[in-house]
């Protein structure tokens, strides 16, 4: 089974996305649900997908577990719930109990438009982040690499939570590699409960001139710190139409992949996403677009 480890719905008729108001954003200012993402899946191989959080919202947190419920090849959610709140426990509970709760498999929040790099280390934040632990959810952290010295601590604060690195932490592909981003993610590779998502990786490269050479040395690096059991492929779909198709995008990162091996893109593609986010066998088997 292929699983695209982190895709998005929205509807900007609908709700408000105050990152996407950017004029360059204007191709992607448009209404994407999951009739628009199942023939692309099926087009590319990709069997199941997790569908990811766009906005500070538990509407939308809710909105997609019920989406999920009724798409079966979403085979889990990564929602939002404020950490800050000293209600999160109820309002994780009640996201459990919830139509489509089965599908909650992680808690995401956009941490790199905090205005304080330190925000992950707060006490109501590390308060929040014991409640999501304690229901074996994954926390998906959304930094650069101004935030990652706050990420390595909270990874090990919490030697029994797992964390799923998003966009490999969005290194500035398009100006170069940056030895500064490069160190952090060895530090934060060696907290073994953490996963990457090689994701996002394109629309962090000029969107009208990149390959999968130019990919390849940030996956490479990636690979090198965290080894074959913890990357997990994502299409960032559709933020990535960006830069290109669902298809282009897949199929660079496939490619910067076999490089390093067959075996490293077969547990990318599938299996490492299964197991940080814990989603059932039986679950995965019965998905498929």
């Amino acid at each position: 089974m292929v699983i695209d480890g982190h895709q998005h719905f929205w509807d900007p008729a609908r709700a408000d996305y105050p990152w996407m108001e950017a004029p360059e954003l204007a191709r992607i200012h448009r209404a994407f649900g999951p009739s628009d993402l199942a023939p692309l899946l099926l087009a590319n191989g990709v069997d199941v997908s997790i569908l990811v959080q766009c906005r500070s919202s538990i509407e939308e947190t809710e909105e997609f577990l019920r989406v999920a419920a009724a798409t079966p090849f979403v085979v889990g959610v990564v929602g939002w719930a404020d950490l800050t709140d000293g209600a999160v426990d109820e309002t994780l509970e009640r996201l459990r109990g919830s139509l489509g709760g089965d599908r909650l498999v992680g808690i995401r929040h956009q941490v790199h438009d905090e205005s304080d790099p330190d925000w992950l280390l707060r006490e109501d934040v590390q308060r929040g982040l014991t409640a999501v632990f304690a229901r074996d959810l994954a926390y998906d952290l959304l930094v650069r690499t101004r935030e990652m010295p706050a990420a390595i601590a909270t990874a090990q604060a919490f030697p029994q939570g797992r964390f799923v690195l998003d966009h490999a932490a969005k290194p500035p592909i398009a100006e170069g590699f940056s030895r500064e981003w490069a160190d952090l993610l060895v530090a934060l590779a060696a907290c073994g409960n953490v996963w990457c998502k090689i994701s996002g990786l394109a629309t962090e490269a000029r969107w009208d001139d990149w390959d999968a050479d130019r990919l390849l040395p940030f996956v490479a690096h990636a690979a090198k710190c965290f080894g074959e059991d913890r990357l997990i492929f994502g299409s960032d779909w559709p933020v990535c139409l960006l830069a290109g198709s669902y298809g282009a995008t897949k199929g660079a990162l496939e490619e910067c992949l076999m490089k390093l091996g067959p075996h490293v893109r077969d547990k990318a593609f599938g299996a490492n996403a299964q197991r940080a986010y814990l989603i059932p066998s039986a679950l995965v088997g019965e998905g498929g677009a």
